[in-house]
């Protein structure tokens, strides 16, 4: 459950990775309205998670002696970086739903920002992109990994496509102007992913225990299809059912894109282009 100011019901602290990077953890907590430790054992917390602050920007630490390794908006290494050098291009399923085709790079605007991986493909691919976070704590994580890939000579050019609101997505995309309507609005609801990998594991239970229940998906998914200029593209489990409710009554997706674990239900409005 989320209280009023957006952090979900969660004993959570602010800490710095070390001395030099207390000041910093110390503006964080601040922000967030959060305790600020000076001192802790990652082994023997009291606090079952940390927002630390350090060399590598902000990250969330489950604590305990068996705690997984910490959840980050990186940009820059590992798995995001092998994408955005081998990942196939435009050819890859996420650039099919969003319609690129040519020349064409529709505007995005990912209202499920979560780790920003797929706003970040796409801003590979071209597209400008806007990512809407309602979360306090999940928000300074793509703050801070959005930071450190403008200041990276390989990633800068990509990051400078990428624009963070901290903003709940229902209420943003109600108030966004006729002339500023994205092409295509893209949603990714919380969804039990079929992906067994460790890291999928570790950061599903972390969202769920920072972010909480996700229970509008309808109401996301009607904002969308009232503010999209082209298309709405929703991600899916592969078996999960679609997205329905009284206010859909009668919607459908023009068609779908299936992959191994998970499908784009794809709603077109216009074409594209």
């Amino acid at each position: 459950m989320l209280r009023p100011d957006g952090l979900a019901e969660l004993e959570l602290a602010v800490a710095a990775t070390d001395p030099y990077w207390q000041p910093d953890a110390q503006t964080l907590a601040e922000r967030l309205g959060l305790p600020c430790l000076t001192k802790y054992n990652l082994k023997f917390c009291e606090y079952p998670q940390l927002l630390l602050c350090g060399p590598k920007g902000v990250h969330l630490q489950v604590t305990g002696k068996k705690a997984p390794g910490p959840v980050m908006a990186d940009f820059v290494t590992g798995a995001v970086a092998h994408r955005r050098k081998f990942g196939g291009g435009k050819g890859q399923m996420i650039a099919k739903a969003v319609g690129m085709k040519g020349s064409i790079r529709p505007s995005v605007a990912d209202v499920t920002a979560g780790l920003g991986r797929d706003s970040f493909v796409l801003a590979t691919l071209g597209c400008e992109v806007q990512m809407v976070e309602r979360s306090p704590v999940i928000h300074c994580l793509l703050e801070s990994g959005l930071k450190i890939a403008q200041d990276d000579a390989e990633t800068a050019d990509i990051a400078v496509r990428m624009q963070l609101q901290h903003a709940n997505s229902i209420e943003w995309l109600a108030s966004v102007p006729d002339a500023q309507r994205p092409d295509v609005v893209y949603v990714d609801p919380m969804f039990p992913h079929t992906d067994k990998t460790a890291q999928v594991k570790k950061e599903m239970a972390v969202f769920r225990d920072v972010v909480g229940e996700d229970p509008d998906a309808e109401a996301l998914l009607r904002a969308a299809l009232d503010c999209a200029e082209y298309r709405v593209v929703v991600k899916r489990s592969r078996k999960a059912p679609e997205i329905t409710g009284p206010s859909l009554e009668g919607v459908t997706p023009s068609f779908q894109l299936l992959g191994k674990s998970s499908r784009y239900d794809v709603y077109a409005l216009k074409k594209l282009g």
